[in-house]
């Protein structure tokens, strides 16, 4: 069963998950993060990504590009994988298509542990994507464990490009944060990227 099968419900029985909804959980403190003036120009395409309205069009206009800029924002420290095969384990559902994965490592051949972020696209409605977004954490922590490079936890987002709602995975505790950040501003959601792959 790929990722895309999995529903929240199916996810947290599957895996002994329990979740804690509404809860923030970035510290009030994170500075924002302006963007370089190569992602500003490339975010003047945004008004033709939402018109087109397309999954694709909101990936690569949108959400490929802030990802981009984190990398470059570690000077090429982390990898950026974008519809990556992740086959961590068939036998449980735990195998299929991530539409973009942060690593921190700097190769880019293959995805190296540790898996850090998870980052879901979604055209508009960001609860269908949460289940196959929470599926993919847990698949990202059990490969760090196998790996042999755990970490204290895995973060994801299910983004529409203009707006993204995170998630926490630690241990058996999924937190789910129900505010959807918009983009524009783009400072914020960088920072909170930014904020997440050093804090995984």
């Amino acid at each position: 069963m790929p990722y895309s099968q999995f529903t929240i419900d199916r996810v947290k029985k599957d895996f002994r998950l329990t979740t804690v909804e509404g809860v923030r959980f970035f510290p009030d403190s994170i500075e924002p993060v302006t963007p370089s003036p190569r992602l500003q120009g490339i975010l003047e395409d945004l008004p033709w990504a939402i018109a087109v309205d397309t999954e694709k069009a909101r990936s690569e206009v949108i959400i490929n590009p802030v990802l981009l800029e984190v990398r470059r924002i570690f000077n090429q420290q982390i990898s950026v994988f974008s519809g990556e095969e992740f086959n961590v384990d068939p036998s449980i559902g735990l195998n299929g298509v991530c539409d973009f994965l942060l690593c921190r490592s700097p190769e880019q051949l293959t995805v190296e542990a540790p898996a850090i972020v998870i980052v879901e696209a979604k055209k508009s409605d960001l609860k269908s994507g949460l289940g196959q977004c929470i599926a993919e954490m847990v698949a990202a922590q059990q490969f760090n464990e196998a790996k042999a490079q755990p970490i204290t936890a895995v973060y994801g987002t299910v983004s529409s490009g203009t707006q993204w709602r995170f998630l926490k995975l630690e241990g058996q505790t999924v937190t789910i944060d129900l505010m959807d950040y918009p983009l524009p501003p783009i400072e914020q959601i960088l920072s909170f990227l930014v904020w997440m792959v050093k804090a995984g």
